[in-house]
C-alpha cells in the first residue's frame, strides 16, 4: 500500500509526539532553564528591601554521638512508625531522626522533619517531608545550585558554604521566618552545621521557581537555594516554617 507524502509526514509527527510524552522521551529528559539571577544580586532582603542581613535566632544544637551503640537502637525504636513505605534512604533517615531526637527540646516546629537527598538526580522527587505525628512521607522535586552541577546533567556533584560559589550546602538546617522578596513568598534558613553555616548570609532560602516543575525533567539550577515549583512552594513553606529541621546530604 502506497502512502502519500502528507500521510507520511503526519505519521512521522505523531510518532515523535508519542515518543516525547513517553517515559524516557526527550521531553522528560530536557533541561529547564536556570535561575536568571546570581547569588550576589539575589541576597533577598525581604519586604522592606533593607540591605542588612537578618540575624539568625536559632538555638544552639548538638550533634548526636557518632556511635552511641545500643542507645542508638533504643532511640530509633521510638520512631519505628516513621516512613512505613521506606521512601526515604535509610542512612539519611536514621541520621535525621537521631539529630531530631537529640535536639527535641530546642526544636520549635516538631511536627515535621525533612530530608533532602542530593545523591538523586533532580529529575527525581528527592525532598522528603516527614510528618512526625503520623510517620507519613510526601516527596517533591527540588532544585540544586548551579555551582554544584557545572554540566547541568541533573546531579549535584560538589557543595560549598562559600559566598559566590552558587552551590548547594550540605548539613542540618533549621527553618526560620517567612517573608516576601524578589522570589515572592520565601522561607529563610539557618545552617546548623559547619558545612552550611553561611546559609543566611548567602540568602540560601526556600522559594518557588518557574524553573522547577513537578515532573521527571532535569530541573533548572538555582544559585544555592532549594527551590520548589510555584504550585508547591506555599504548602511546603507553611508546613515547615518556624523552626523545623531539614537534613541535606548526598
Amino acid at each position: 500500500m502506497k502512502l502519500s507524502v502528507n500521510k507520511i509526514i503526519t505519521l512521522t509527527l505523531a510518532s515523535m509526539m508519542i515518543s516525547a510524552c513517553a517515559p524516557g522521551g526527550f521531553d522528560m529528559a530536557s533541561q529547564l532553564p536556570d535561575d536568571p539571577q546570581d547569588e550576589s544580586s539575589a541576597v533577598d532582603n525581604g519586604e522592606n528591601g533593607s540591605s542588612s542581613v537578618v540575624p539568625p535566632t536559632t538555638p544552639e544544637v548538638t550533634e548526636p554521638a557518632p556511635n552511641p551503640g545500643s542507645g542508638e537502637d533504643a532511640i530509633l525504636a521510638k520512631y519505628d512508625y516513621v516512613d512505613p513505605e521506606n521512601i526515604v534512604p535509610t542512612k539519611h533517615l536514621k541520621a535525621a531522626i537521631l539529630y531530631y531526637d537529640a535536639n527535641l527540646s530546642k526544636i520549635k516546629n516538631k511536627n515535621y522533619l525533612s530530608v533532602l537527598d542530593f545523591s538523586k538526580s533532580s529529575t527525581q522527587k528527592r525532598f522528603f517531608l516527614i510528618d512526625m505525628k503520623t510517620g507519613a512521607v510526601a516527596a517533591y522535586h527540588v532544585s540544586h545550585g548551579k555551582g554544584s552541577d557545572s554540566n547541568h546533567d541533573g546531579y549535584a556533584e560538589k557543595f560549598s558554604n562559600t559566598e559566590g560559589s552558587n552551590a548547594s550546602s550540605l548539613g542540618f538546617y533549621m527553618t526560620a521566618e517567612t517573608y516576601n522578596g524578589s522570589n515572592g513568598y520565601s522561607l529563610r534558613l539557618d545552617g546548623l552545621s559547619k558545612t552550611n553555616s553561611n546559609a543566611r548570609s548567602r540568602a540560601v532560602v526556600i522559594h518557588g521557581a518557574d524553573y522547577v516543575e513537578d515532573r521527571n525533567r532535569i530541573q533548572g539550577r538555582s544559585w544555592g537555594c532549594p527551590a520548589f515549583s510555584q504550585a508547591n512552594k506555599t504548602k511546603i513553606i507553611n508546613t515547615i516554617k518556624g523552626g523545623s529541621i531539614i537534613y541535606a546530604m548526598n
